[in-house]
């Protein structure tokens, strides 16, 4: 009597596995505006003028896993996607909160305070709701450290938010970013480079700029009367050294034939 093969059992699914795959496509829920200050032109960068870029947001919420994810979208530019992205998974059953892309926070354009925004952002968060969980330590980008001057302005900012950097090369090339407890991190930016806009300050800055823009409209207006002003001037007075020239011709004519006569 042959005997029926046996079915292995199904694991249970890991249900962080299963939640982290659900929400891998989450779009931004809420959009707000940023400004980002004109800056001196750097020698690396070059010219570095104002600009607006969208800061997307979405968070989600389970007794076993919270996520904050937060994008940064430039009008006019395609980004790779996981430039300008920042995304916080917290376990709960461990008390562990990550970072993540796990190759390292990536923002363009660099140097304008956005990746110091973004982790500030995400600490806040994290502080409000989960501040005596541990945070996981995290990988360095590679972008940052192929230049001295940018490897040490994103150590510096790095050591100004809480975490320590520590490389595991000679030429600083490959490194983690640890992090005690999540109430040993600072939330704080520079919001002279970078300050987000809610719905009113951008609606009064439309305003400024159609009013400023209306003023400069009817300077243009003065302008352009006072030019064609002076161009009728300038006509009427050629046309009068013109027969002023004429009757001067004339008048010497009509004298050199009295004298002839």
């Amino acid at each position: 009597m042959s005997e029926t093969p046996s079915i292995p059992e199904e694991q249970p699914a890991d249900p962080i596995a299963l939640l982290k795959a659900q929400w891998a496509e989450l779009k931004p829920k809420q959009h707000h505006l940023l400004r980002l200050a004109a800056q001196p032109t750097e020698r690396g960068a070059g010219a570095r003028p104002l600009r607006f870029a969208e800061l997307g947001r979405v968070e989600r919420h389970t007794k076993d896993l919270s996520l904050l994810r937060l994008t940064v979208q430039l009008p006019g530019q395609m980004l790779h996607k996981e430039t300008n992205l920042l995304e916080v998974w917290v376990n709960h059953a461990e008390r562990r909160l990550s970072f993540a892309p796990e190759a390292g926070l990536q923002v363009e354009p660099g140097n304008r305070g956005l990746g110091r925004f973004l982790l500030a952002q995400a600490i806040s968060w994290a502080r409000q709701h989960f501040s005596a969980y541990q945070v996981e330590d995290f990988a360095l980008g590679m972008k940052g450290s192929l230049d001295d001057e940018n490897r040490l302005r994103r150590d510096k900012l790095l050591e100004s938010l809480g975490f320590t950097v520590e490389y595991e090369d000679k030429l600083h090339m490959k490194g983690r970013i640890h992090a005690g407890l999540v109430a040993g991190l600072n939330a704080d930016w520079n919001r002279d480079k970078l300050m987000p806009l809610s719905m009113l300050d951008a609606g009064q800055m439309l305003q400024q700029a159609d009013q400023s823009l209306h003023e400069q409209a009817l300077k243009i207006r003065v302008l352009e009367e006072q030019v064609q002003a002076r161009k009728r001037d300038e006509s009427a007075l050629r046309f009068t050294i013109t027969l002023l020239v004429l009757f001067g011709l004339f008048e010497a004519a009509l004298v050199f034939l009295l004298m002839i006569f």
